[in-house]
């Protein structure tokens, strides 16, 4: 048998310790020679020496027990012998060195004072006992290896290929979950792929068009969130069902899979009334935003110098369709941008910009309460937004929007939020649909007569333990993904997956003008105090530190400073008519 088929064998316990022990003592040492030659332990004398060395002592046994068989590297070792060293000197020098003494323990800025010498020191022992605990383990399994029987290296099980379809709340939940579950020595070869290569929060693209926020700051790199997982950027064409194949965009581009989720979300669904998706501006995506911004910032310099009333009328004039939560952020958030910038525009008066929202039902948020939906509709009709309750929008040109009911409204800026549908992709899947053309699953999120296929998010028709489907939020997206993962896992090991299951924690809406209304299990909230747990809650579930710190300071700075009016697009008076298949 081939030295090949060994395996090295690593330091036990005890020689790790061992180890620990006296790469704790030699730097406790060399480090305590060093401050007493520079006077920096004199006012302790051989007390101080020697506590120092035993401390420095017991910190290299610990770093032996808690840094592991194997450490990843220097860095990593250095590290925990850094940490080790502070709470080494928060436990020793300013707590139990006083009490030894017979003094007043005093925590107190001059205590920590007196004991910074100590300080710098612990520091420096810590990092310097794990680069050298560090490079006792690298050369000690070849000593102590040698004593013990090689261990055959058993063979292992090929990694199981799971292929992710849509970088999405969803997408990147379930592809994280499954990075936790191979550091548990399960076997995923995870694969994402999205056309877009960047996670985006949906719930602030409203601040985004109305100049709140910066477009960059509420979206977050999927190679950043997933870095262990193969990231594909490209466009799903169709999937192979028969032969475990999803084809990409592009000669010859396939993913093999072994398990699919798919994740893709949701397209706007304009419900084929004529000319509504040629004319009709949305707020899906980053681009969406940043068009609808412009489209409002230049309808503003067209109107300043504009002498025809009703032309001035229609340029002024903003329609939106759907009184869900999406469309009352939406106008809400337009009536912020607007009136905001209306000082830079001398010539436009503040009562000319018309707002409607246009609802197909008796009250718009049915997400929400009763009353907390009047509290809404109160709070934005006292704005002067009209409402058009109880119609529907009928068709829409390049001048007007029709309504259902006749009535005919001038507008130059007509914002679709009343629809949307799951990713037409799914149309190229064998089986029957669910509504809008979802995949219907049961509760495991396990697709039905598709083998090994598991669908979550918008584009997954997932039922409740009611009957009733579970609603396409990112807080559900989220949940879904980390049970998709965890069922697949219990799937592959023979074991029976689990159904989904999850109670709704809370929802809010913004207004606009410092105020918001929302429910946390079932409790409501309005005006300014749900206003700051909307914020706060949302900046807690941005991905990363560095996004929450960045939203942040965009808005502290538009509490300062005014929205800016600078307009970016070059087409900015239309809406893009090509948005892929719909």
């Amino acid at each position: 048998m081939s030295l090949q088929e060994y395996e090295p064998t690593a330091p036990g316990g005890g020689a790790r310790l061992l180890t620990g022990v006296g790469a704790g003592l030699v730097s406790g040492l060399a480090v305590g020679g060093l401050m007493a030659w520079q006077g920096l332990i004199e006012s302790h004398g051989a007390y101080g020496w020697a506590i120092f060395a035993a401390y420095a002592t017991v910190t290299g046994g610990l770093l032996g027990a808690i840094v592991g068989r194997r450490p990843y590297g220097t860095a990593v070792s250095a590290s925990g012998g850094l940490l080790l060293g502070l709470l080494g000197w928060v436990v020793w020098w300013p707590t139990v060195d006083p009490l030894l003494r017979s003094t007043t323990l005093t925590w107190s800025i001059a205590a920590a004072r007196d004991a910074y010498p100590e300080l710098v020191g612990s520091l420096l022992q810590g990092a310097l006992a794990g680069t050298l605990y560090h490079l006792g383990t690298t050369l000690l399994p070849v000593r102590v290896g040698a004593r013990r029987p090689p261990k055959i290296r058993a063979a292992r099980p090929p990694a199981a290929l799971v292929v992710i379809v849509g970088g999405g709340f969803g997408g990147v939940s379930a592809a994280r979950r499954f990075e936790r579950l191979n550091l548990r020595s399960d076997r995923f070869a995870v694969t994402l792929i999205s056309d877009s290569n960047f996670l985006l929060f949906t719930p602030m693209l409203a601040e985004v068009a109305s100049g709140g926020l910066e477009a960059q700051h509420i979206s977050s790199p999927v190679r950043a969130a997933v870095t262990h997982t193969r990231f594909r950027h490209g466009r799903v064409t169709h999937i192979d069902i028969a032969r475990r194949l999803v084809h990409l965009e592009g000669p010859g581009e396939s993913v093999p899979y072994d398990h699919l989720v798919l994740a893709v979300g949701s397209v706007p669904h304009f419900l084929d009334l004529p000319g509504v998706a040629e004319h009709a501006f949305t707020l899906k995506s980053l681009a969406d935003a940043a068009r609808l911004r412009d489209q409002v910032l230049t309808m503003l310099e067209r109107a300043d110098q504009e002498t025809d009333p009703r032309e001035r009328a229609r340029l002024l004039t903003f329609v939106v369709a759907g009184g869900g939560f999406a469309g009352t952020e939406a106008v809400a958030e337009l009536y912020d941008l607007t009136h905001g910038v209306l000082h830079f525009y001398p010539g436009i008066d503040p009562d000319e910009p018309r707002f409607v929202l246009v609802h197909s039902g008796k009250r718009i948020l049915p997400e929400l309460s009763e009353r907390l939906g009047d509290y809404a509709l109160g709070k934005l009709r006292a704005r002067g937004i009209e409402f058009r309750l109880g119609v529907r929008v009928s068709s829409a040109g390049d001048r007007e929007v029709t309504l259902n009911d006749g009535e005919v409204i001038s507008t130059a800026t007509f914002v679709w939020a009343a629809g949307n549908r799951p990713n037409p992709l799914l149309r190229s899947l064998p089986g029957e649909r669910g509504r809008g053309g979802s995949v219907p699953v049961d509760r495991t999120l396990r697709a039905f007569e598709l083998e090994d296929v598991w669908a979550i998010g918008d584009c997954a028709h997932i039922p409740g333990p009611d009957g009733a489907p579970y609603p396409p939020t990112a807080q559900h997206a989220i949940r879904e993904g980390k049970a998709v993962a965890d069922n697949i896992a219990a799937v592959l090991k023979g074991r029976r997956p689990r159904p989904f299951r999850f109670t709704t924690l809370g929802i809010f809406v913004a207004l606009g003008h410092r105020t918001a209304a929302g429910e946390i299990r079932g409790r409501p909230f309005s005006g300014l105090t749900a206003w700051l747990l909307w914020r706060g809650i949302y900046l807690a579930k941005l991905p990363g530190l560095e996004r929450r710190v960045r939203v942040l300071l965009d808005w502290a700075l538009e509490l300062v400073f005014p929205r800016d009016i600078v307009v970016t697009g070059t087409q900015t008076t239309t809406p893009l008519t090509t948005r892929g298949p719909q």
